[in-house]
């Protein structure tokens, strides 16, 4: 393995420095390596991850990702990337907005869903991009966007409001948790055709109805599920 893979920790994260050298495949093994090595140091942390060193396909990131989730306890939460401003501003809300605690909790998917697509889990689901409208996740669980969400989203799918959905830029078609149907106003543009400024948001219960309120210092510091 020697120093093919390098783990340095930042704020909330990991970064990956990756060989460019070696073959994809070697790399993947020592990938592996690496984390079973680290694996107890990490534990069950909840992390950010930046892949550095080494340009990658989207189905190279996703082959890496797997390496280290299946051979570590670490809960990846987001790939810090391309749109590396929309996960430094969700690792600010995640530092207090937890997904229940289960041993298949943040499922990850990376990409975003467009017309007709639909992603249907048991667990917690984090898309790190948008889900557009006519498009649909449904979630046993909570459900985080980091982008924007116009199409569907059913958390709690199994019947229980004690769930959440949150999302860089939340104007939902359709939003249901649990049992409990949104009921809101979809967000309006202005007269001149511009929306208003957008701001992470989150869909809870409260007193038998779905609301939807910002992210704020206070209301994370108050949330409870």
């Amino acid at each position: 393995m020697k120093n093919s893979v390098i783990l340095k920790s930042f704020s909330g994260g990991i970064s990956v420095i990756l060989d460019s050298a070696i073959s994809f495949d070697e790399l993947l093994e020592d990938i592996a390596a690496k984390f079973r090595e680290a694996d107890t140091f990490f534990k069950n942390a909840s992390v950010a991850v930046s892949l550095e060193g080494r340009e990658l396909t989207e189905q190279q990131e996703r082959e890496v990702l797997g390496a280290i989730t299946q051979n570590s306890h670490l809960n990846v939460l987001c790939l810090m990337g391309k749109d590396e401003e929309k996960s430094l501003k969700f690792l600010g809300i995640q530092d207090n907005l937890k997904f229940q605690k289960d041993e298949n909790c943040g499922q990850f998917y990376r990409g975003t869903l467009k017309d007709g697509a639909s992603i249907e889990t048991e667990h917690s689901i984090i898309i790190l991009g948008d889900v557009c409208k006519g498009s649909c996740v449904y979630s046993g669980k909570d459900i985080v966007i980091l982008g924007t969400l116009t199409g569907d989203a059913y958390a709690g799918a199994g019947g229980s409001c004690n769930h959440f959905v949150a999302a860089l830029d939340m104007n939902p078609n359709a939003l249901q948790i649990g049992d409990l149907v949104y009921h809101g106003q979809k967000q309006k543009t202005t007269r001149w055709g511009l929306k208003p400024k957008t701001v992470p948001k989150i869909a809870y219960t409260y007193n038998g109805e779905v609301q939807i309120a910002p992210i704020t210092k206070e209301l994370l510091d108050d949330f409870t599920l």
